[in-house]
């Protein structure tokens, strides 16, 4: 499972959960899982999180090998490739894009005051997945734009009466004295930032200077060394069209003459007369190959043979760490090792049993740890009609904690209710096994603290809207260190999870309706 990510340029609003329709009858029983189900587990999982795998990082060669363990068993199991070129893997294609050198000077009547990359200014090369690239050079004459505020909400426009076009406008992304604790709270918000930038983009200036106060600017070092430290991200085209204003990251400690002469008693938005500010950066990148594997158990209703039940599980982890006890290996048994070994006890059940009605997709996903990548890249370029996936049930650590216990996101965090009914389905199926398990609904919330709606795969599902679920057993004390080890797994509970989760996607599957509320149907 992913971490959070450092900075949230533009959060995605979710709606308001539509009722959802009548409950459906649970589907018939299906066989019980095979009594060799967990021994079969062990013995896959064991392998897969094994030390020779060196922890699965998605830009080594050690994630291939996971890859291609993989479609070994999907091969031998007879299963379908549904991947690039007739075969199981996908490609995915990773860069590690970082800034080679960078130069930032501003030119105040006193003199030249050169402000130093990484330390005092961080370049952002992109604000986002689907958008415009920001420039990378600019300059122009300073514009301080105090708190960055246009909306009437707040009680003040910051942006009135300036003129921007072609300057570079500098503002500090904090709270403003006299707001009430609502409004501070809102502007908190990591949606907050992306509006005040927003505003500020359509005046089409030459560069925007954010400066940050607090936690944000003790982690600024952070994002300062993802930039140099070669950072993947899914392969952006440093020669595609830029045609945002360049946008840079600063602390107010070190902003110098960015600021005007008193700040912070001295606020008032304005013109920094005679001071000017110019920059450039050189950006490199190095293509970095990874794989998703891609199967497919075709349906056999000719009606609806041609849509999917899509099964998800991530196949990396985070690789080579600092040493617990001699031991430096993250093997990720249970992220996502659990999930992944899960999603082959699926295809096989669903390739020797009795076909459902529907076909079953399913992907493992790479690149999930570094900001999933993976699903990212298969959304973007799926290997069936997006459109055509009724369903994603997504996997990621399902084999610890209490026997009986298991968490569900995405009923009540995915936007417009689109994934309440689909939380229905898998509900009347849990209450219909002999030994249900108690769900736990508190992460289900787009505002938890622990963002976990947004920190695993079937968040790049949700946003094309997708109906999803996400089944988790929950964090532990071995969560992304080294001491993840397949010895630690509760086989008989991760058995029992993966009978559950192919269940509810078989309900799914048999269903002629598609699982969205009525408002959804079109």
């Amino acid at each position: 499972m992913r971490r959070s990510a450092l900075l949230l340029l533009f959060a995605v609003a979710a709606g308001c959960a539509a009722p959802p329709r009548p409950e459906p009858s649970p589907a018939p029983a299906a066989a019980p899982a095979p009594p060799s189900a967990a021994d079969e587990l062990r013995a896959n999982l064991y392998a897969f999180s094994d030390d020779s795998m060196l922890g699965r990082s998605a830009e080594t060669p050690n994630a291939a090998r996971a890859a291609r363990f993989i479609a070994a068993k999907l091969r031998a199991l007879g299963i379908q490739p549904a991947g690039d070129s007739g075969g199981y893997l996908q490609r995915v294609p990773l860069a590690r894009t970082f800034v080679r050198s960078a130069t930032f000077t501003v030119v105040t009547p006193a003199g030249r005051v050169s402000l130093p990359f990484g330390s005092h200014l961080v370049p952002v090369p992109s604000l986002g997945e689907g958008l415009p690239l920001p420039m990378l050079a600019a300059q122009g004459n300073l514009v301080f734009a105090g708190y960055g505020l246009s909306s009437p909400e707040y009680g003040r426009n910051d942006l009135a009466g300036l003129s921007l076009a072609n300057k570079v406008v500098v503002f500090v992304n904090d709270v403003p004295p006299g707001l009430d604790s609502a409004r501070r709270a809102a502007l908190r918000e990591p949606r907050a930032l992306g509006d005040r930038l927003g505003a500020i983009i359509e005046r089409h200036p030459a560069a925007i200077i954010v400066l940050f106060t607090g936690r944000l600017a003790t982690e600024l070092p952070a994002l300062s060394a993802g930039l140099t430290d070669s950072s993947l991200r899914i392969q952006p085209p440093l020669d595609g069209p830029r045609v945002l204003p360049m946008v840079l990251f600063g602390t107010v400690r070190d902003a110098g003459p960015l600021l005007p002469a008193g700040w912070p008693r001295v606020s008032r938005p304005r013109a920094l007369d005679r001071r000017s500010f110019s920059g450039r950066v050189d950006l490199v990148q190095e293509v970095v190959l990874t794989y998703n594997v891609v199967a497919t158990v075709p349906g056999a209703d000719s009606d609806l043979a041609h849509t999917y039940v899509a099964f998800g599980a991530h196949l990396d982890h985070i690789g080579i760490q600092s040493p617990e006890h001699g031991d430096s290996i993250a093997n990720g048994a249970d992220d996502d090792g659990s999930g992944s070994m899960a999603l082959i006890a699926m295809a096989k059940r669903a390739q020797r049993g009795v076909r459902t009605r529907r076909s079953l997709l399913f992907v493992w996903h790479t690149g999930e740890e570094l900001g999933l990548f993976g699903s990212e890249w298969f959304t973007s370029h799926p290997e069936v009609p997006l459109d055509s996936i009724v369903a994603q049930l997504n996997v990621d650590m399902i084999g610890r904690n209490d026997p009986d216990s298991l968490y569900l996101i995405g009923p009540r965090s995915a936007p417009n209710g689109q994934s309440t009914v689909l939380g229905a389905v898998v509900d009347s199926v849990n209450r219909a096994l002999p030994r249900p398990f108690l769900i736990n609904r508190e992460w289900d919330a787009p505002t938890h603290p622990e963002q976990l709606y947004y920190r695993s795969d079937h968040y790049n599902y949700a946003k094309h809207g997708i109906p999803i679920v996400f089944f988790t057993t929950g964090l532990h004390a071995d969560y992304h260190r080294v001491t993840d080890s397949a010895d630690k797994i509760d086989y008989d509970k991760l058995a029992r999870v993966t009978d559950l989760i192919f269940r509810a996607g078989e309900a799914v599957a048999n269903d002629p309706a598609r699982p969205l509320p009525p408002a959804l149907l079109r």
